[in-house]
This record gives C-alpha cells, structure tokens and sequence, in this order.
C-alpha cells in the first residue's frame, strides 16, 4: 500500500503544469464590468457583456468614441480586447479600447494564478495603466 502512495505521488509531481486558461467571464475593478475573453484564431479577444450602465439601460450606445462614425454602436457587446497573441502566461501586441474616454490603447494581458488577469495598457510607454481583473467563471 505504501509503495503504490509513493508511486501515485511521483506520478501527480512528474504531471506537468499547465497555464490557467484567460478564456471565460472577467469582473473588472471599475462600474461593475463584466468582460467574456474568448479565442480568436490563434490570439485572444473580449467583448463587454455587463457594466452598471448597461444595467441601467442596455441599449448603452459608443458615444464617446474618438471616431464620430462609430458612436452609434451598442456597448453591450462590444469587442474591446483584440489582436492579443503569445501565452501560456503573456498575451501582447492587442488593442484595448476603453469605451469610458473613448480610445484604444496598446496593451498587455497577463495570468497571474487561475483567477487574476493583470491588463496594461499605454498610450506610449512609459504611460502606461494596469487593471487587475478577477474571474467569474
């Protein structure tokens, strides 16, 4: 019994570990953002599913987008994470588009466990903005 203890051990310490998956459903630390990250192709990318104001009214429109032509399009929805490659641990090179003031900023997307997703966006670096947001499901 004790040596097939030590060969169960041996066998769970030789597994490897793998890197927490980013993809699912992310609370953000500002007005309730609720965030589902997904796969596109080989990169990631997340689409806003919840705030406070898209509980006070979902039909939320893009109204402070930089670009006049798109303030018409419905928050609830909306791509704001995309182009982001690498992993299993560091995802760059993406665009993160904050609907607050209405610009896209270069950013980073790093796991820190399985539930802590740290976001660093920059308008060019050094000015730069990091979030930690933690999982939902």
């Amino acid at each position: 019994m004790k040596t097939f203890a030590i060969a169960g051990l041996a066998a769970l310490l030789a597994t490897p570990v793998f890197a927490a998956d980013p993809t699912g459903l992310w609370q953000t630390p500002t007005r309730s953002g609720q965030v589902e990250i997904s796969k596109c192709g080989a990169g990631l990318c997340g689409r806003l599913v919840s705030s406070e104001g898209l509980k006070a009214d979902p039909a939320l429109k893009d109204v402070n987008n930089s670009n006049a032509s798109l303030r018409g399009r419905a928050l609830k929805g909306l791509t704001i994470l995309t182009g982001f490659s690498g992993g299993p641990q560091e995802w760059s090179g993406g665009s993160i588009y904050n609907a607050e003031d209405g610009k896209t900023y270069s950013g980073t997307i790093t796991m820190d466990g399985d539930n802590t997703l740290k976001l660093r966006g920059c308008v060019v670096v050094p000015l730069c903005k990091t979030q930690v947001w933690t999982r939902l499901h």
